[in-house]
Parts: C-alpha cells; sequence; structure tokens
C-alpha cells in the first residue's frame, strides 16, 4: 500500500467536504513561503520543455489542468501549481458571495471511484476572489482561470448582466475566463445553453471582454463549460451559436446527471456525478465537438482523467488541454507527475 493509498483509508473516513477544505488550507500554508512551494515542487513537480502546449495565444507548460470546482475561492493556486499543473482553474466565482446549497454536499462512491456533488456554486463572490488573485506573487509558468456562475436567486432573463459584471471584476486577474452554464446544482441554469439564452449571454460577456481588452490592453481567451447530457442536435445549436460569437474554446464537460450503470448505493443521490463512470461519455462528447468544429473551438476536456491513457485518449478525440478533479482526489498529488512522466515517454515511443 502506498503512502496516499494509506492516508486515503483514514481520509475516506471523514465527511468529504471537510477533509477537501482542510487539504487546501494546509497547502495553502505550505506553499505561503518559497521554502515551502521548493519543497512540494521537489516532491511532486515534473518540468519537461517537449510537454508544452500552445493554446488561446498562450503557452501552456503542459497540458495538464485542475478543472474549476476543486478551488472555488482561489484558495491554494500556488500550491496546487507545485503539484505539476500547468493550468489551475479557479471557480466556480458568483458575482455576489452566496453559501450555495446544503451540506452535506459532497459524496464519495468508491465502488465506482466517482464523486457526486450537490454543491450549488458556493462562493465567496467576485469582489473577494479577485482581491485574492491579486495578491498572487508572480506565476510565470503557471497560467490561471476564472471560472464564472450565476448566483442561485438571479433570473435567467438577468443572467448575462450578471456574466457581464463578473467579466469585469475578474477580467485582470484571469489568463483565461470560462463561462460555467452546465452545473446540474443550480436551478435552470443549463437553460443557458440553448440558444434562446446563449446568443444574448455571449454578446454581453464578449462585448465585456472587448471593453477590457481595450482599457487593459490584455487579451483574455473566453471559453465556454457544456454539460455531457445535451443531445446531438443540442451540441450542434450551441455550437453554431460559440463559432457566431467567436468564443476562444470549449470546456467540455461538466458533471453529469446519469447513474447507468453505477454499483453504488449512493447511486440515486441527486447532483453531478464525476470520476470514471464520466470517462468514455466525455471522450464521446470531445470527438463530437472537434469533428463538428474542428480547430475553430480548441477544447479542454474534462471528465473522468486518471491515467495516462486517458489523457491520451482525450486528446486523440480532439482535445488540446485536459483537466482533473475527481482523479485527484482517489489517486494523490503524485498523480500529475505520473501522468507527464508517461505522456512524455509515450512521446518518445511515437519519436
Amino acid at each position: 500500500m502506498s503512502a496516499y493509498d494509506f492516508a486515503k483509508s483514514l481520509l475516506f473516513r471523514f465527511d468529504p467536504e471537510s477533509v477537501h477544505s482542510a487539504t487546501l488550507r494546509a497547502l495553502a500554508g505550505v506553499a505561503s513561503t518559497s521554502l515551502g512551494r521548493s519543497l512540494l515542487q521537489k516532491a511532486f513537480d515534473f518540468r519537461d520543455d517537449r510537454l508544452k502546449v500552445e493554446a488561446f495565444g498562450m503557452t501552456f507548460r503542459n497540458p495538464i489542468g485542475l478543472a474549476g470546482g476543486y478551488d472555488k475561492d482561489g484558495v491554494a493556486v500556488l500550491g496546487l501549481g507545485c503539484l505539476g499543473f500547468g493550468h489551475v482553474e479557479v471557480g466556480t466565482v458568483t458575482y455576489q458571495p452566496q453559501p450555495g446549497n446544503p451540506r452535506p454536499r459532497i459524496f464519495r462512491l468508491p465502488e465506482d471511484t466517482a464523486l457526486i456533488n450537490t454543491m450549488g456554486f458556493p462562493s465567496l463572490g467576485s469582489e473577494a476572489v479577485a482581491r485574492r488573485l491579486a495578491r498572487l506573487p508572480a506565476h510565470p509558468d503557471l497560467r490561471v482561470g476564472v471560472n464564472l456562475g450565476k448566483n442561485k436567486d438571479t433570473p435567467l432573463e438577468d443572467a448575462a448582466e450578471e456574466y457581464r459584471a463578473g467579466v469585469r471584476r475578474l477580467y485582470c486577474w484571469a489568463d483565461y475566463l470560462s463561462i460555467n452554464i452546465s452545473s446540474p446544482n443550480t436551478m435552470g441554469l443549463r437553460r443557458l445553453q440553448s440558444r434562446e439564452y446563449l446568443a444574448g449571454l455571449l454578446s454581453a460577456v464578449t462585448t465585456e471582454c472587448a471593453v477590457q481588452r481595450a482599457e487593459t490592453g490584455r487579451r483574455v481567451p473566453l471559453l465556454v463549460k457544456l454539460a455531457p447530457d445535451m443531445t446531438w442536435p443540442e451540441v450542434d445549436e450551441a455550437l453554431d451559436v460559440l463559432l457566431s460569437a467567436e468564443v476562444d474554446g470549449v470546456i467540455a464537460t461538466n458533471a453529469t446527471t446519469d447513474r447507468q450503470g453505477l454499483r453504488s448505493p449512493l447511486r440515486t443521490l441527486p447532483g453531478g456525478l464525476s470520476g470514471v463512470p464520466l470517462t468514455r461519455k466525455n471522450t464521446e462528447f470531445v470527438g463530437y465537438v472537434h469533428r463538428h468544429a474542428g480547430d475553430r473551438l480548441p477544447i479542454i476536456a474534462v471528465g473522468g482523467i486518471f491515467t495516462v491513457e486517458d489523457v491520451l485518449a482525450k486528446l486523440a478525440a480532439g482535445a488540446t488541454l485536459v483537466q482533473v478533479y475527481t482523479g485527484l482526489v482517489y489517486r494523490g498529488p503524485a498523480m500529475v507527475r505520473d501522468i507527464l512522466k508517461g505522456l512524455l515517454a509515450a512521446r518518445e515511443r511515437w519519436a
């Protein structure tokens, strides 16, 4: 049994959200000094220039990122970067602070190597997160994305202006922005993926991005995060809108509400399912988006990534970058290093 497997056997006896919060605080504490960051990097980081990826007009030091939802308020950005991630996506951040749904709201399904969450966008709010990101020390080789969501009580008719306000507040502190309209845990949110709402929302957001670009002299790419439970005609409609709006890319996908094939006694719980059960479905979704949009919409794939083989499958399906979440919970802090070494070995075999 590895050291992490032993630690996991103990940690999995406690409430998942409490363990998660304590882990983030501990990581932030260690990474608060240059010595701590150096020790983390020595233990977990892996660097090789051959792993660099060009995407969205930026250079990522490797293709592996941390998905939105893991560090919602930007508590441990630099510590997470020391684990080897090429990018860390903060959020989901709502414009106003909100508590999210009642606890418990994260559930482990070890029989399925999965998680179910009913978080509902708990967030300190955009102003607090902007202040936190503004205080970060320089991090030239770590890209930081910001994932934006809608407050629970904001009507869908007002969502476009709320997302626009979020862009205005966080644009300066993001390397890219992600518009989250695909969480299953905010009532009605996924309706924003339909043409009825999506065109107006993206018009407002892209207009604000243009304003901020003119004021700051920085171009911050805009991505949209989609749900894996859309029908193919719904995906086609969304892609048409995204291409018309000239957004920079797609994050595919959020968690799923599908429960097919689960073994866990918790399988009937509501919420978003992530982990191994999403792996194949996500890869199919990534492939579909790539076939229909090609290089016009670069893809960040997220869904059921645990191994180097999973990453290679996403890249083969058309992804440019990938993100992990549940895999980090089950495999531990050495996961990214191990995958990166595997990717480099695969690259050398094909060279």
